[in-house]
Order: C-alpha cells, then structure tokens, then sequence
C-alpha cells in the first residue's frame, strides 16, 4: 500500500509549511508513464540513448524465470523463503572403476542432473583426491560421461562434499561454469516442463520429474537416501511460483557505471534518505549491484524499440531506433528496398519506464518545456521502503544519466500497511483492509491522519481502534468549530467584530493584556507552531500530527473552550466576552492550518465556513514561527488546572453526584491567590464548586479537620467540607462494609503467604503475583480505615 507521491516547486502553501523552502506539492500516481505517447516517447529515448553509449546489451545469459508467467524476472522481484524439502543423495559412478569407485552428490533438485557438465570436489578433500582429473558418469543419461574437478568453490562441509555443476539451472553453478569454460546446457522448456536433453523424461514437469527420477534411482541402486532439508526456495514476487534459473536472451542494462553516481549523490550530500538508516541499505546494494535484465515476455508494456532483419541472425544483426519508420529506412541503406523487418516482441520491465517519472511526466526529452523547468528537480520523493531498489535507486540514477541532476533532495520511505496483528495483507488470510471501504466507515480524514502517524520507515499495525480513535479527533474537531461559529457574533454586527479584530495575538502587549486562560492557550499555540514547523522542516511527520493532536484535545478544547463558556455566558460586561470569541477564533485557525497537511477536508470545510475568509485554506499563509508567549502564565495555569484536577478527582473518590455544587476553601500565599482568585468564575465552572461558598485565604480554615484536604502543588492547596459532598451516616455504613470485605480478602493473601507448602511449591511468579495483591490490599485498608475516621469526626463534630 505505498503511496508514492512528488513534491514540486511553486508557491509557498499550506502544504509545504517549511519557511525555508519555497516548495508545494505537486502529486502523481505511479503508471501514468504509460498513459500518453509523450511517456512512450521518453522510455524509447532512455533506451536508445543508454544503448548508443554501451550501457544496453543484449545477451543470453542467467535470469530468473517464471514458468508460470513465461517470462524473466528481475533479482528484486525474487522473494526468498525456508521452505521444507529433501536432499536427494545419488550416485555418480567414476568411469573405469570398479562398483565401489563412486561419488555421491546431494542436491535438492535433482531433476537437473541431465544438465550436469562436471562434478566438483575441493582441492583440499582428500576423501576424493584421487578421482580428480577423471571421468563420472551422469545417472540416467545413458552413460554420459563427465569431468571431474577441482575447485575452492565446493564446501567440503555442505552434503557430501560433491558438487554437481549444472551451469543451465544455478546461479553460482553458471559463474563457475563461465569461469572455467565449461559448456552450458539446458534441460527445461519455459514453461517448466523437460525438454530432449532429459531423454525418456522430456515432457514432464519439473517436479513431477523429480519423483519419479528419485523412483527410477531408487530401482538402479544409485539412490542413496533422501533426507529432510530445508532450503531457501526463490518465489516469484508477481505470481508465486518458484523461479527457475535458465540461460535466456534477454536485454540488459549495464549498471556500474550508473550506480557509481547514485552512491556519489548521497556521499556528497545531494541526496538525503530517511530514515537514515536505509542510506546504508541503499549504499550496499549500489555497491553489490548485477546488471539489470529490463526484457520481458509479456502482452503488455513499453516494446523493446529494436527491428531484426528477416533471415538474420537476431543476436548478431539488429537495429535500435525511435520508431518502426526509422528502423526500416536504416535497414533499407544497408540491405536494399526489398529488406523486410520485425520488431522485438519483448517488452520492457515497468520500473525501466518507472525511472524515468520524475522527469518523463514533466516533458523530458523536451528539456526546454515548462514543467520540466519548473518543477525538475523536484525537492522530495515520499514513498515506501519496500521500492528503495525496484524503484527510488532507479530514478536516481537515470535522473543523474539524462538530467545530470539527482531528481529529489529527499527520499522519505514511509512504512508498510499491515493488519492490527502486524501481519501482511493478502487474499489468503483475508485480512486485506480496502482503503474505499475504510474511507466510507471512517472518513479520508481519519485515515490519512492514521496513516500520517506512523514512523517513518517502520511498518503500520491498522487496526479498527486507531481508526475509531481518529474518526473520534475527527468529531471533535467539527464539534468545536460548531461551538466556536454559534458563538461568534453576528456578521452584521460590525462594531463587535471590530472588537474582535482589535486583538493583535502576535504582539506583545496584547499577550500581557489578557486574562490568564487566554494568555496561556496563546501562549501555548505560539510554542506549538515553532515546534510543529521544526517538526516539518525536519519531516518528522508522526511528531506533527501527535503533539497538534495532544493540544487541540488536551489543551484547547478540553480546557479552554471548556474555560471560555464562563466568559461567553457571563452576565457582565461584553468585553471579557469579545477577547474570548477572539482568542477562539485565533487558536482554532492556526489549528485548522497545522492540521490541514494531514486532514485537508474537513480542516477546509470547517475554514471556509469561518466568518471573513478571502482565501481558501490550502493557499493561505503558513503561521508564522518566533511569535510572543508567557512562560509564567503558562505555569500559574498549570496551577490552576493541578488545583481543578484535584478537586475533581476528590469529586469522583466520594462519588459525588455531577449537577451538585460543593463549598471550598483555597490555600495559598497572597501572589498565588492574586491570580487564582481573579479567575474564581472559571475555577467554579471547571470544579463544579459553589461560586458563593468559594473562599480564599492564607490560613487553614476552621473546618480544616471536617474536610478533605488537597494538594494541587507547592503552595496551593483546598479544603473541601466533607459533609457537603456526601451523606456521611450513608457514607460511613457504605465504607465500613468495603473495610469488612477488603480486610477479608487481605487476611486470605496472607494466610497463603504464611503457608510454607504455598511458598516452597508454587512457581515463583505466582509467590510474587500473591505478594503484591497482599500488599496493594493493606495500602487500600490503610486509606478506607483513614477515610472512616475523618467521616467519624465530621460525624461527631455535627452531632
């Protein structure tokens, strides 16, 4: 589930929030390349452009095949994995020995011994020392004889020692056979089936081959033992099936030269890759690089621009050129009017067009067209890890080959999409989540900002709760902007929206002007904006999306629009009102602008539904960083909040119902009660307090011992009279059944705990488990029996 997508140059917007690179985005599907003739045109370019210059051969050499699919693949789109097998242990019979002159081999396909071309031993082995420059004889082939020899290659240690050389089905077999000179022969057909090499075989398919080779072995006497082994078996990425090595002519592209650039741009600081540590990953395979089979047998793709003459040897006589008319007219000079050509019917690998994206799309080979000046190179490539190879190394080096210019600044690799239990999706497991269906059950919104969450180059568990949760934010957000539009005044209303506007958030004085709440909410966007920019210049992407996430929930709409309500429903002076429905407003825009990169619909909709807009919200300015904050407001709120939450949860411990309103002394020195006590309105809409029976004082008082006493931090604390929160005789007989049933359940832990057969006998972590239960109850009995002597006391005091 990659998502591959370009940014290019343009104007600033709010898509590109760095202030230091004038980038937008610029967004394109990866396949387009094949779409327009103008795409046709630039991959018939690329290739003859890369063959005129020796990079482009043809040749018949190794490849990986897919018998299935009747075509090569390339190394990248081989997938490994251990698989159960056998190792087969057959005999070679030493020609002009006696019966007991043999060489066993162990091999794990046995049916390509009809193309064996020389067994192998090291020189070191002195088990076969003596064979050495002799002749074995290939089992069922009728008595073909073979060399056998010498070489470091074989790992004395690996089956018995004995190599086989099969240069037609074997990678390493095939180097080893070049290496020496040893001819090559081919057993398969490509359609996975034994051809005439294999004799009475020829016909089968290879793995029903392989039974009944191993059944007519078994009958000779030259089948030893067959043994459970397992192997890394080579699977076609595209269809499945296992990979056959075979010698075909194919097209090929010569890589080292190209690869020698791409490993220079990353050296030199042209080109960055996050995570970092796939630049090691990119280095390593560049370094180790094969050439590239780009020739396919496929119906569909880019067809290998090249005509062979009629009645000519193909490998030998061919001409590449841009188009069927230009190929015949080249033929015709050199072998007369009546020359008849065809073209190749092969065509190319989809990521050969695929390399060439970032500046085909943009009208390449013309460099003198306007995309192509505008936005080539483009700043940033953000795509998924698993096509760093496949697909991001080869636009670099063709962007460097036809350009000279490395195409993107950045390469950002995302992670993979994988079920909630971190598995692969695929039709088999029935795990695939379709993103259509996903979009209608949660909203794109919620997605993208899932998606968006995730680390970069680390793979995605998707599961239903992170949607929910998100499709959650979602609401929250679209709530919030209802509240904030039906509490904004009337358009008409102009000498309340000049109020409004006379507000200058990212000034100074103004800051120092406002009430507590509103100078802290600012404050904090301030902080928020410098850090979610720095976030973004830095494409730390996750971290955006968290801590906007953390103060828009937890900041602004949990507290402030919570805190607003007591200015916009207070009953005195219209001013406290209109710096609220300012504050609102200007908190919430920025929110909608940091939000929008990641929930572009429905940030875009709630911003053109706000009062005054003159532009949309995906082309209007990015907030601007450095602008004034209070630290110390920042903290006396804090304040304020550690004082609401302990109240609260003083609230919930005694259960006290919702609606009903408590009494409460504040504590505190007289600068903390200065600031405190001016916002005694918020402090009783927040607590749910008393607002006439709210008192504030430097001393303790005089009901101190009747109430519950808090601690909201150094220097502040409150009082709460406990006989106005509960019914005390009810809480009292409540309390002392719990006390009657936890001290049961206590003594029952320890009774276990002091029994020397529990101890000795029971598996350590259950002791342990049984130990902490014990002691998690005597804190609980400790607190209830404290909590029973201030309800007797407050009891007592009443009567």
């Amino acid at each position: 589930m990659s998502s591959p997508n370009v940014y290019g140059n343009g104007k600033r917007s709010m898509v590109e929030p760095s202030q230091n690179r004038s980038r937008g985005w610029v967004h394109h599907v990866i396949g387009l390349e094949n779409t327009s003739p103008l795409m046709s045109r630039a991959v018939v370019e690329a290739f003859v452009r890369l063959h005129e210059k020796g990079l482009i051969y043809q040749g018949s050499y190794m490849v990986n095949w897919s018998p299935n699919l009747q075509t090569a693949v390339s190394d990248l789109e081989v997938e490994y994995s251990e698989e159960p097998g056998a190792l087969y242990h057959i005999k070679y019979r030493v020609a002009g020995g006696s019966r007991d002159d043999y060489l066993t081999v162990a091999t794990t396909r046995p049916e390509t011994l009809f193309g064996d071309v020389a067994i192998a031993v090291n020189p070191k082995d002195d088990r076969y020392a003596k064979y050495i420059g002799r002749q074995a004889i290939v089992p069922m082939t009728y008595g073909r004889h073979v060399p056998i020899i010498s070489d470091k290659y074989v790992d004395m240690d690996f089956g018995t020692g004995v190599l086989k050389i099969s240069p037609g089905h074997d990678h390493n077999d095939y180097l080893l056979a070049r290496k020496l000179g040893l001819p090559i022969l081919n057993v398969m057909n490509k359609d996975g089936t034994l051809n005439e090499v294999a004799g009475l075989f020829c016909g089968l398919d290879r793995f029903e081959a392989r039974k009944k080779l191993w059944s007519d072995l078994e009958e000779t006497g030259l089948a030893v033992k067959k043994e459970p082994h397992t192997s890394r078996v080579p699977r076609s990425q595209r269809g499945g099936e296992i990979i056959e090595p075979l010698v075909s002519k194919q097209w090929f592209v010569s890589m080292e030269p190209l690869a020698e650039k791409a490993l220079q741009a990353v050296e030199k600081g042209q080109l960055t890759i996050m995570p970092e540590r796939f630049e090691k990953i990119y280095n390593h395979w560049l370094s180790n690089i094969k050439d590239w089979c780009i020739s396919r047998q496929l119906w569909w793709g880019h067809r290998i621009p090249v005509w062979y003459i009629a009645g000519k040897d193909s490998e030998e006589v061919y001409i590449v050129a841009w188009n069927a008319d230009e190929a015949l007219q080249k033929a015709q000079e050199q072998y007369g009017k009546n020359v008849e050509i065809y073209q190749d019917p092969d065509v190319l690998d989809t990521w050969f067009s695929s390399a060439l994206w970032p500046f085909s799309t943009l009208g390449w080979p013309d460099v003198s067209a306007e995309d192509f000046n505008r936005f080539y190179p483009t700043t940033m490539l953000e795509t998924g890890h698993d096509i760093l190879f496949f697909w991001v190394a080869r636009m670099v080096m063709m962007g460097i080959e036809f350009t000279g210019t490395v195409p993107f600044s950045y390469v950002y690799l995302h992670g993979l999409i994988r079920d909630s239990q971190g598995r692969k999706m695929s039709k088999t497991l029935g795990n695939v989540i379709d993103p259509i269906d996903t979009i209608g059950e949660f909203g794109t919104d919620a997605l993208r900002f899932t998606l968006a969450l995730g680390t970069a180059g680390q793979d995605l568990n998707l599961s239903t709760e992170r949607m929910t949760a998100n499709k959650a934010f979602t609401n929250k957000l679209w709530n919030a902007g209802k509240f904030i539009l039906q509490n904004l005044p009337d358009q008409s209303d102009i000498s309340a929206w000049e109020a409004i506007s006379a507000n200058k958030f990212d000034q100074e004085d103004t800051l120092l002007r406002l009430p507590l709440p509103e100078c802290w909410v600012v404050s904090k966007l301030h902080l928020l904006i410098d850090a979610v920019t720095t976030s973004y210049d830095k494409f730390f992407f996750g971290d955006v999306g968290r801590e906007t996430y953390d103060f828009f929930w937890g900041d602004f709409a949990d507290w402030y629009i919570e805190t607003s309500k007591a200015r916009l429903f207070h009953k005195g002076s219209n001013s406290i009102a209109s710096v609220a429905q300012a504050v609102l407003l200007y908190v919430f825009e920025n929110i909608l602008k940091l939000l929008h990169p990641f929930m572009p619909f429905v940030t875009e909709e709630l911003w053109q539904a706000l009062p005054n807009r003159k532009e949309a919200l995906m082309v209007s300015p990015w907030p601007r960083t450095s602008l004034p904050r209070q630290i110390q407001s920042i903290k006396k709120y804090e304040n304020l909040q550690a004082l609401t939450r302990a109240i609260r949860n003083a609230r919930a411990e005694y259960s006290v119902e919702p609606a009903k309103r408590i009494s409460a002394s504040i504590v505190a020195s007289s600068d903390v009660i200065d600031y405190v006590s001016k916002e005694k309105e918020v402090l009783a809409l927040l607590s749910r307090l008393d607002l006439d029976h709210v008192h504030f004082t430097e001393s303790l008082p005089g009901d101190a011992n009747q109430s519950v006493h808090l601690v909201a931090g150094e220097g502040l604390e409150a009082y709460l009279p406990l006989a106005d929160m509960v019914d005390i005789s009810a809480e009292l007989e409540r309390l002392s059944k719990r006390l009657s049933k936890m001290q049961t359940e206590y003594d029952g832990l320890v009774s276990r705990l002091n029994s020397p057969k529990f101890v000795e006998k029971a598996p350590e972590d259950v002791v342990r488990g049984v130990r902490e239960k014990a002691e998690e109850a005597k804190e609980k009995i400790t607190l209830t029996k404290n909590r029973l002597a201030l309800l007797q006391s407050t009891a007592l005091v009443s009567e």
